[in-house]
Parts: C-alpha cells; structure tokens; sequence
C-alpha cells in the first residue's frame, strides 16, 4: 500500500567500532517506538566505507589496530585530528559522487549523522545541491565528555545533540555556537532497561546458567580484541564463586580460544560469538568487564550494570572523561592491571553492601528518556508539509551493506 507524503531520515553511521552502529540502531528504534501512529521511512547507510572501496580500506585498518594492536590508538587519535582526513579534497572527491547519487535516488528531509568522519562531507554536498536551507543536517555526538574527536565540530550542522554539559562544552571549545547544541542524553535502544530480578534470572537459565549465581559478564565488543581477551585469561584462573559470560564479537579466533579457555576454568563460562541481543547479556549480568565504548557504557547503565572497565591501556580521550565519570560516581571500577580482576570480581561477588552501593550509582550517569528526547528534536526538524511521493505507508528501515 502507498501514500505520499512521508517524513524520510536518512542516518549516516560507519562500523568504525559498534558504538556508532548501535546509536543508529536506538534511533530506528526510538521512532519506531515513540512515533509508532505515523509512518517514516528511515534509512541508515554506513557512509564511510561505501562511499569508495580506499575510504573502505581504511575503515579496516582501523578495526584491525583497535583489535589487535589497541596501544596504537592514542597515535591514531593524534593523527586523525591533527590532519582532519572529513575535511580533505582527497578524501571528498572519491565520496562525494557516492553522496551526491544517495540524495538523487532517495532525498531525505532531514540528515542525521552518528559518526564525526560523515557530516563534512555531507554538509558539503548540500550546500552544493542548493539543499543546505531545506535539509536540515543533525549530529548525535556518541561520545559522552570533554576531550572526543576535533572531527565532530562542523560548521554545516544545524543542530547538535550531546551525551552531557561536558560534551557540549568540547563543541563550543571547538567553535560550535551554543545555540546549535543541546543536551539530550545518548542514544540508548530502547531495549536496554533494568530487569527486575525475576527477569535476571530467566535470562541466565536461557543461557544454561545458574539463575542465582552472581554473574560476569565479559564483553570483547562488536569488534573482538583489544585487552579483553587478556583479562579473561586471568578471570578464568580465579577461585571465584560466580559464573560468566564472554562475548567474542565478530573474531571466530577468538571464541574459538575462550572456549578452550572456558573448557578449564573454576566456574562455569558460556561464550558466545557476534549477538544481536546484547542487551540479554546484560540482563542476565551482576557486572561488566568492558572497554568503555561510549555507547556500551551507557547500554549497561541503562540496565544498572555496574562496570570493571579495561584501563589496562590508557584509555583514549574521549573514553577517559567517561571512565573519570564512571568512578566519579561510584558506578565502577578502573582496572589497571589484567591480573586485578579478580579481587575486584571476589569483593562484588562477596560483599552485598560494596556491590548494592555500584548498582545504586549506575543510575546517576544517564539522562532519563534520552533516546525519545534525540527522536523528538529530530522529527521536529521535517519541514511540513513533506512533498514525498509514492512512498511506502509501513515504516521502511533499510541497512544497506558493504
């Protein structure tokens, strides 16, 4: 069935890391959900590598040094903002033709970018097609506070909206004028809540675990790698009375390794591969053993997951303000070194009161209605009437791949 004029949101992500690709998922998720009595065709594409199989490449080179070789981050960090790559002729003629055919065949009206390589390129191309006045440009910035990506600030943004003050303060150090910004919160899905304890326990007896063991969930990330991996390997070593989860993300290497590491361990371990309901393990977990990612920080907040973050390698900058946040506030623990993970996970595990006291404190990080609010200030922005024609009346999500 057809009918004309429906609002279209294009999101521009990359898979640079799965945070970006999960705030673009809450944001689907978000207008599914509080927009449910009208119709939006909402499409994401991962901007980055498809615009050009060298930008592409490099996008793999990225993920392969925050798998394996994540000490090189901080030069990385140093390097991308020091040459801006999202700012270069080189880079903007091999995408922009990728740019110009997407608005072509499928015009939004409003563009929302959760990634800070994709407005530039974007802002540009609109102002080239004569679009800048009647597309508006939106960022979601997924990184939480002070110190993230010089990358982020772009003059074509219409509007920006952040994780905290503290973020909002890093733009306009950058020269984003005050009035473009709003604090929102950040993109959660919505499927990420607090069980109440009768739900815990049946997700750890779907898993095979014991409903009322306290449970460790460690979780190597969209990507598998980095120093998770190390830090299990001492877990598993540990006279510990609890049970655990490792999630390997997209590295077959990898679980093939927990498993065998799990296949020795203490305390029973289930390991699971790439998963789409992550937010199952985390209802099923007491803790998490993570990298701070922005978004898999506030996933687990939003359960009220307390968490042991990796801080084995410095953390990079704009990690570092959320994991400062994160025992600021009471809601974690910084781990220095791999072999401390388990006296860390003995004390939770042993003392109720030190681990009732984490729990509580994962409640003060987070903006309550975050992901409606960052859906609201977007649909707000669609011009009306819309002059779409022909387009479905049944909300059409595609996720285009590589």
């Amino acid at each position: 069935m057809f009918r004309s004029r429906v609002p279209k949101i294009l999101i521009i992500s990359s898979d640079t890391g799965g945070g970006h690709r999960s705030a673009a998922a809450a944001i689907v998720a978000g207008v599914q959900k509080f927009f449910h009595a009208d119709s939006y065709a909402v499409r994401v594409v991962r901007a980055v590598e498809e615009s050009h199989s060298v930008i592409g490449k490099l996008v793999g080179l990225y993920n392969w040094i925050l798998r394996h070789r994540q000490h090189w981050m901080k030069y990385c960090y140093w390097a991308i903002n020091r040459f801006r790559p999202e700012t270069r002729d080189f880079f903007y003629r091999r995408t922009v033709g990728y740019m110009e055919d997407l608005f072509e065949r499928w015009c939004p009206h409003v563009v929302v970018s959760v990634h800070p390589m994709t407005q530039h390129v974007f802002g540009r191309v609109l102002k080239e097609l004569g679009l800048a006045d009647k597309i508006p440009l939106v960022t979601v910035v997924t990184d939480p506070c002070y110190g993230f990506w010089r990358g982020w600030a772009c003059d074509d943004v219409r509007l920006y909206l952040v994780a905290s003050e503290e973020a909002r303060r890093q733009l306009i150090d950058y020269g984003v004028a005050p009035e473009r910004i709003k604090v929102s919160g950040m993109p959660v899905h919505p499927k990420f809540e607090l069980p109440d304890e009768r739900a815990a326990q049946a997700a750890r007896r779907a898993l095979g675990l014991d409903p009322l063991k306290f449970t460790v969930f460690v979780n190597a990330g969209w990507i598998g790698g980095g120093n998770i991996p190390g830090i299990f390997r001492e877990l598993v070593r540990g006279e510990l009375n609890v049970q655990a989860i490792f999630l390997a993300g997209k590295n077959e290497e990898l679980r093939a390794e927990a498993e065998s590491l799990a296949a020795s361990a203490r305390f029973p371990v289930k390991v699971i591969g790439y998963s789409e309901h992550v937010e199952q393990l985390m209802q099923a977990a007491n803790v998490m053993v993570s990298k701070l990612g922005g978004l898999t920080t506030f996933e687990a907040l939003a359960c009220r997951v307390p968490i042991i973050a990796d801080a084995t390698t410095t953390p990079m900058p704009q990690e570092l303000g959320a994991a400062n946040m994160l025992v600021k506030l009471g809601a974690g623990v910084l781990l220095q070194r791999a072999a401390d993970v388990v006296p860390v996970v003995r004390r939770m595990a042993d003392d109720a009161r030190y681990y009732a006291a984490l729990r509580a404190a994962t409640a003060g990080m987070a903006i309550p209605d975050a992901t409606r609010r960052i859906v609201e200030e977007i649909t707000a922005l669609i011009p009306s009437p819309v002059m779409t024609e022909e387009e479905p009346f049944a909300m059409p999500i595609e996720v285009r791949s590589a």
